[in-house]
């Protein structure tokens, strides 16, 4: 019996000396270095994460409608131009000669016009002039149906003549269209996006020819973006569209959701859809690279904290956990995470406005351990932080 109890007093000694020990070692070990931010309520918009190249609205291709050599180029490449600015002109000689043929014609036309009319009037007078006298009885029946036949005969003559004006013009008409058509104008207003012709160059017609210029209104552009199909049904037309390009760093720029297709791609199943960006000031070009978010909706009094403050982060389950400071003290805290954007997270439950939390520095804190603040508590996300895609 004495032999048990030496035992239970030894036993007794030990743990109390290890439960020292370990106490000994936890003051011993010195304080973590940290970054921490306080977590405040902010208005969350919602988005879905998308990314696609900006191309013009407007362009236009500029062929020869006629074959023939280039003679005159009165443009060159970067420069602005406005609808129906002269851009090139055809060696059309053969053309110019066609239009003066015609000119001719329709002058020899409108002069063969007048003669039957001159014929006409003759025939109504005489007509007019017999049947008074066999009014009087002193002509007769038979003059008087030759006269009514003539005047019919130059009615017809004159109507051919006439005829033979439309035709006239309507030649003239198509020479001086296909004269038109040796001077290559601008279809719209832009700039000059290609140039790809010289003089003496030989110039094919529109249906085989390769573009020798191509304009570009870059006033207003297309941003063409696919939507994964786990969010094609919260897209809708006229929703907002931010984004930003890498050539301008800082700069955001938004449009408007123009178009939805209405099927997805049998290919990834994404849903095609275009936004208009009006481009003032022509800051961003054609063929640029965009990434943004299309603004689905928005909530008030939400938390976000940085995705890198979020330890175990498992975002299809919505779990993970966090280091919040109570004094001097980090704890480890399970959070439930929401809609997410870019590198902030939502927190949906697990963290309260005010709070503390570990942003730098948490992986190497256990629960418990006490930490410093490096360079002094870093500010909160502002206010009106925008949230994105679930």
């Amino acid at each position: 019996m004495k032999m048990g109890k030496m035992i239970g007093v030894a036993a007794c000694f030990f743990l109390a000396a290890c439960n020292a020990g370990e106490k000994a070692k936890s003051a011993a070990k010195p304080p973590v270095a940290v970054e921490a931010a306080a977590a405040s309520a902010a208005d969350l918009v919602e988005g879905v994460e998308v990314t696609g190249s900006l191309e013009p609205k407007f362009w236009a291709d500029v062929r020869t409608q006629i074959p023939g050599l280039v003679k005159k180029v009165f443009v060159s490449e970067w420069v602005r131009v406005k609808k129906g600015t002269p851009l090139a002109a055809i060696d059309i000689a053969e053309t110019e000669a066609l239009v003066k043929r015609a000119e001719a014609g329709v002058e020899s036309a409108r002069a063969g016009e007048k003669q039957a009319q001159v014929s006409l009037n003759r025939s109504e007078r005489e007509q007019a002039r017999l049947q008074k006298l066999k009014d009087a009885g002193l002509a007769t029946q038979l003059a008087m149906d030759d006269a009514r036949t003539e005047t019919e005969a130059a009615r017809s003559k004159i109507e051919a003549a006439r005829a033979q004006v439309r035709v006239a013009e309507e030649e003239l008409r198509q020479a001086r269209a296909r004269l038109a058509k040796g001077v290559v104008t601008a279809p719209l207003d832009g700039v000059v996006a290609l140039r790809d012709v010289n003089v003496g160059d030989l110039a094919s017609d529109a249906a085989a020819g390769k573009p020798i210029f191509r304009i570009v209104d870059s006033r207003l552009l297309n941003l063409t973006v696919n939507v994964p199909s786990v969010d094609s049904a919260r897209v809708r037309i006229g929703q907002r569209l931010e984004f930003s390009v890498d050539s301008l760093p800082g700069k955001s720029f938004s449009g408007r959701v123009m178009y939805v297709n209405p099927e997805l791609s049998a290919a990834d199943r994404s849903l095609k859809v275009i936004a208009e960006v009006r481009n003032d000031g022509e800051l961003l070009k054609g063929g640029l690279f965009a990434k943004g978010r299309i603004v689905t909706g928005s909530r008030r009094g939400g938390i976000q904290v940085p995705r890198s403050a979020v330890a175990g982060l498992d975002l299809s389950a919505g779990s993970g956990f966090l280091f919040v400071l109570e004094g001097d003290v980090a704890r480890k805290r399970s959070v439930r995470t929401g809609s997410s954007s870019g590198e902030m997270l939502e927190i949906v439950s697990g963290l309260k406005s005010g709070e503390s939390f570990v942003v730098r520095g948490g992986f190497n804190l256990k629960d418990g351990d006490r930490v410093s603040l490096s360079g002094g508590a870093t500010t909160a996300p502002p206010a009106g932080q925008k949230g994105g895609e679930r």
